[in-house]
């Protein structure tokens, strides 16, 4: 007995060492985000149409790279990828989630197949995903299909039974967006090339170890679909293609550069070592293996937007469509409306260069529009750039991207709609609508107020640090402008109309989507001021007041509402949109931090892995957002103000979380003591900190974040 109690212990000694060894690689699963919520429970009202889900691309992708090789499941939507679909109508190039993209589709065939029906069937048990690689077996036609890719090529694999003839549907028609134009054209025994013109016009260059017998088309009605036919060979099929946004020919030199040579399992190994490389910058300790794999996976999920737009000798298509080549990798815009609240800060912390140059890119198209971009809603390149200038990333034209922003903060037919009116009117007017519905489109007037107020904070810090004391005050006299949307009598941020009076038939658990709200409703939107949390406290009675209303944002029934990119709720607050993703930690402020905690670690336990399959987010993560909020409440540091260099600390899931910063050996370490939720201190260095918040300049010193909780 005594025997094989002592081989017990030994056994599960070897299991732990095991499992401490297991790589960060192996706990990502790209099929994670892949599900959409089915279940009412889940979603928070009972589903009439397929809920958003995250919205994420299963296939094969390096960090911020220019080709998203993944599947197709169906067209116009998200990813181009759904968990619950069947069937698959191709391979296709680009990929973020957002109903775009998609590009240069290709399907392997062989047999009968027409213009209107080539799509396969599929079984998940045929499937799989990993790192820099994805499968599928191809019911209707027998095929087993593999990718693998670099930063601009795609590696496809086709293994056929004997005997079969060999094709590749090529429906450059189809993409998620409308195609203006496309080519296809054989150039030599076992090259193609062509282009596809959407929104971008994307070139490709393709060589195939067999050759090639010919390009023909199938037809039917209007519709045109090339196919390639290969002269058959007794081995898989693969093919290599370079893309580029500039030309045929930079996509020939992309390919030569990073792949052509190389063969499939040289590109598969030197694609998951990328990724080693970069999840490897943080290494946890302790945990459960289901956290460890959600930590992973959202840290995968947060570094695949922005994407790469230059080629590998420079050249990029600017905004202004003119080939220009300015020593500097260029980017797409990154998803401002979402990412700046955290997913941007992760992308500076661990890969400064790419970030650097994504705001490069963005000066770029500042200086050619005349305003610094923006996407979807607010000027969040100002908390961006702000905060990332404040964390000492500084390899970009401080002085444009400030003109630029300043700009954009007074000047009318630019980046802010409205920006007059909320310049001298100290709010944004919304209009008087008699019975508004969740599509009804106005102005959304109160979110922009709140989001114009920060963003002003963020371009003031910068005027401060660029010594411009005049326009730091004409900024900084506008940050309060939140305050005028106020309606005390409700406890809410409610539409004001441009004679003062406020909107009537307020409903205040009723979501919009573009009217006074973006996206939300009054509970989601009314806690919104991370550059003033006690002025916002203040607004209410006592802080006990305060209080009170922020435990019904969390109690207050859903009452069953039903609008697209609005799922997953605790009460009233919405996990699966962003508005409100910094509202947790609000207790903070009225001394209740343990109520803070509650609530991050029930969003981190149940909002992750939901649904049937265990792949469901609670809503879209197209470009990283809501991967990134996960990944810092994991490590128990949070960017609760992005254009501030600081971070509010909170309980990490991990006993120990060791950061790398940047490409150098540099980091730190946050250390958890014992399994509470209430901190009772906080120490780095070998000092305590006072309060909840450690700077960015402190936490790369490299010392200890020691955070001790009962």
């Amino acid at each position: 007995m005594k025997k094989n109690s002592v081989l017990v212990v030994l056994l599960l000694v070897v299991i732990n060492h095991l499992q401490a060894q297991k790589s960060p690689v192996n706990y990502v699963n790209p099929l994670l985000g892949t599900a959409t919520l089915q279940d009412a429970k889940d979603a928070g009202f009972k589903p009439t149409r397929r809920v958003w889900g995250a919205e994420v691309f299963p296939g094969s992708s390096l960090p911020n790279a220019m080709v998203q090789l993944s599947p197709v499941t169906q067209f116009h939507s998200g990813s181009g990828y759904q968990y619950e679909d069947t069937v698959i109508y191709g391979f296709i190039h680009t990929s973020k989630g957002h109903w775009n993209l998609c590009n240069v589709p290709l399907m392997p065939a062989t047999g009968n197949f027409t213009a209107d029906d080539y799509k396969s069937a599929y079984h998940h048990q045929n499937e799989s995903a990993h790192l820099g690689y994805y499968q599928v077996y191809l019911e209707r036609y027998g095929v087993n299909a593999e990718l693998t890719s670099t930063l601009r090529c795609a590696f496809h694999k086709y293994t056929f039974k004997p005997g079969q003839s060999k094709e590749l549907i090529a429906d450059l028609a189809l993409a998620n967006e409308r195609i203006r134009s496309w080519d296809i054209q054989q150039e030599d025994k076992n090259v193609f090339t062509g282009f596809q013109q959407g929104g971008e016009k994307i070139y490709f260059y393709a060589v195939a170890n067999h050759q090639l017998k010919n390009i023909d088309t199938l037809k039917s009605g209007t519709k045109t679909v090339p196919v390639v036919h290969f002269i058959d060979a007794d081995k898989p099929l693969e093919i290599q293609i370079g893309f580029s946004y500039v030309s045929v020919k930079n996509a020939k030199e992309n390919l030569e550069k990073e792949m052509l040579g190389k063969s499939f399992a040289q590109v598969r190994n030197e694609a998951t070592q990328t990724w080693s490389n970069l999840l490897s910058k943080i290494k946890v300790t302790g945990g459960t293996e289901r956290q460890k794999g959600l930590f992973y996976s959202c840290l995968y999920r947060s570094f695949l937007w922005p994407a790469l737009r230059s080629d590998n000798n420079g050249d990029f298509t600017d905004v202004s469509g003119k080939v220009v080549n300015k020593g500097f990798n260029y980017y797409t815009e990154p998803s401002l409306w979402d990412d700046y609240r955290n997913k941007l800060i992760l992308l500076g912390l661990l890969s400064p260069k790419v970030t650097n140059d994504v705001i490069k890119s963005l000066i770029d198209k500042g200086e050619k529009k005349g305003f610094m971009p923006t996407f979807f809603h607010g000027d969040h390149a100002s908390a961006f750039i702000a905060g990332s200038y404040l964390r000492r990333l500084r390899d970009y034209d401080i002085k444009s991207a400030y003109n630029l922003l300043l700009r954009n903060a007074t000047v009318e037919g630019g980046t802010r709609p409205y920006i007059t009116e909320f310049n001298t009117k100290g709010y944004i007017a919304e209009l008087d609508v008699e019975n508004p519905v969740t599509t009804t489109v106005t102005k959304a007037a109160v979110t922009k107020t709140l989001e114009y107020a920060y963003d002003d904070y963020a371009v003031a810090l910068l005027a401060k640090e660029l010594k411009d004391t005049a326009n730091y005050r004409m900024l900084m006299s506008k940050t309060s402008n939140y305050k005028n949307v106020f309606d005390a009598s409700t406890g809410f941020m409610r539409g004001r109309l441009a004679n003062g009076d406020w909107v009537k038939n307020f409903k205040p658990d009723y979501p919009y989507f573009e009217y006074m709200y973006r996206e939300a409703n009054a509970w989601q939107s009314s806690f919104f001021a991370p550059h003033d949390p006690m002025g916002l406290v203040s607004l209410y009675p006592s802080k006990a007041a305060f209080e009170q209303k922020l435990d019904s944002l969390f109690t207050v029934p859903w009452k069953g509402y039903e609008a697209e990119n609005i799922s997953g709720f605790i009460g009233q607050y919405c996990q699966g949109n962003q508005p409100d993703h910094s509202f947790p930690f609000m207790y903070y402020f009225v001394n209740k931090q343990p109520k803070s905690q509650v609530i991050l670690d029930s969003i981190m336990n149940h909002f992750y892995d939901m649904g049937k399959y265990k792949l469901a987010y609670a809503g879209m993560d197209d470009a990283g957002e809501m991967s990134s909020w996960y990944v810092f409440n994991a490590m128990g540091f949070y960017p609760f103000s992005p254009a501030d260099p600081k971070y509010i600390v909170s309980v990490p899931l991990f006993d120990k979380i060791d950061v790398k910063v940047g490409d150098t050996n540099a980091g730190f370490t946050i250390i958890k003591k014992n399994s509470g939720k209430k901190i009772t201190g906080i120490n780095y260095g070998g000092r305590k900190v006072d309060g909840y918040f450690i700077t960015d300049a402190e936490l790369k010193k490299g010392e200890k974040l020691i955070i001790t909780t009962q």
